[in-house]
């Protein structure tokens, strides 16, 4: 039901086979975007371990000591409540970095361009 494997390989064997070449600077754009990409990643999963940390010791607490969560709450929850907290703060620190850096790169990008401009006016 899929694509035939003489189809596929002739398409995998085509695939790197381009007619167009990238600018030198399509690559800095490329190089720049996956440098921001690994500084989200990165701040990512600080906040991420930061945040499971944190959330760690008020759900078990709260198992123990509170009587509805004590009765509620089993260790699917607990561990529920706790990686949801990590993923949450996985995503929102890895999309401020990412935005960050993607602002910054485009302010550079806007100053370059006003440079060029003013030389090439001259």
């Amino acid at each position: 039901m899929g694509i035939p494997s003489e189809l596929r390989d002739m398409w995998i064997a085509n695939k790197n086979t381009s007619l167009q070449i990238a600018s030198p600077a399509e690559e800095q754009k490329m190089l720049r975007s996956s440098q921001c990409t690994a500084e989200g990643v990165r701040a990512g999963f600080k906040a991420a371990g930061i945040g499971c940390v944190t959330s760690t010791g008020p759900t078990l607490v709260a198992v123990r000591m509170i009587p509805w969560a004590k009765a509620n709450l089993n260790y699917t929850a607990q561990a529920l409540i706790i990686s949801a907290v990590s993923v949450a703060s996985f995503f929102v620190a890895a999309d401020k970095i990412i935005l960050a850096c993607a602002r910054k790169q485009s302010l550079l990008l806007e100053e370059s361009l006003k440079q060029e401009r003013c030389y090439a006016g001259s």
